[in-house]
């Protein structure tokens, strides 16, 4: 229990004061109470408060949408099961028999849920400051890759701005298919235009990753340029 304890402090960053909150948050729902759905939600708010402090010191001049499209590409799910993944908590969660079976450990949304409860656990034990210090460094790739001062938007957002640009109805998304095992899904969905009549598919590892790639392969058969309306 000690070697195991000092492993994951050197991958976290902190020595728990209180080892039961890190047990709670590495304890998914499936494997009984307490497990770490309440640790997620505090997670959550905490996670995106510590986004928009550091993208609102680092970008002074960028303005709220900037910021908020920002912010989103941070906390989304896939960025956070990534950095889940990068301190190695799969291997450390405790899931019930289906849910290990089923290889819940891999699944983004059980990870991204877990990385969530940890900084809430770290923030209950030594306080938002040290918090601070702890996971700011998780984000710090993250960060970096972003375009300094204009994140891109996603296809779904420019796809509706190049309509109403145009005064066009806006486009309807479909799930079309929706394929393997629970920890590997693959969807198939598809974009469809009224006016002009274009229509697309696209796949992805969740619904809204495949409407995005739908809406990437509208915004290709577009023309003029969907970036100049």
């Amino acid at each position: 229990m000690a070697a195991e304890r000092t492993v994951v402090r050197d991958r976290i960053g902190h020595d728990f004061a209180d080892p039961s909150l890190l047990a709670q948050a590495l304890t998914h729902r499936s494997a009984g109470t307490p497990h770490n759905e309440r640790l997620e939600f505090l997670g959550d708010g905490v996670v995106n408060l510590l986004a928009a402090e550091a993208l609102y010191r680092r970008w002074p001049g960028a303005d709220e949408g900037v910021l908020t499209r920002a912010r989103a590409e941070l906390v989304r799910e896939a960025s956070l099961a990534t950095i889940a993944r990068r301190l190695e908590l799969g291997e450390r969660l405790t899931l019930g028999p289906g849910e290990l079976k089923s290889g819940g450990f891999r699944r983004d949304s059980i990870l991204a849920d877990a990385l969530e409860a940890v900084v809430a656990a770290v923030y209950l034990d030594a306080g938002y400051e040290a918090c601070r210090h702890v996971v700011l460094p998780w984000f710090e790739e993250a960060l970096a890759a972003l375009p300094v001062g204009r994140p891109e938007k996603d296809a779904k957002t420019r796809l509706q701005e190049w309509l109403q640009a145009r005064q066009r109805p806006l486009p309807a998304y479909e799930l079309v298919s929706e394929s393997g095992e629970d920890h590997a899904k693959v969807f198939l969905s598809r974009c469809t235009l009224s006016e002009p009549p274009v229509s697309a598919e696209g796949q992805g590892t969740s619904r809204r990753l495949a409407e995005q790639a739908a809406a990437a392969a509208v915004l290709e058969r577009l023309e003029p340029s969907p970036r100049q309306p």
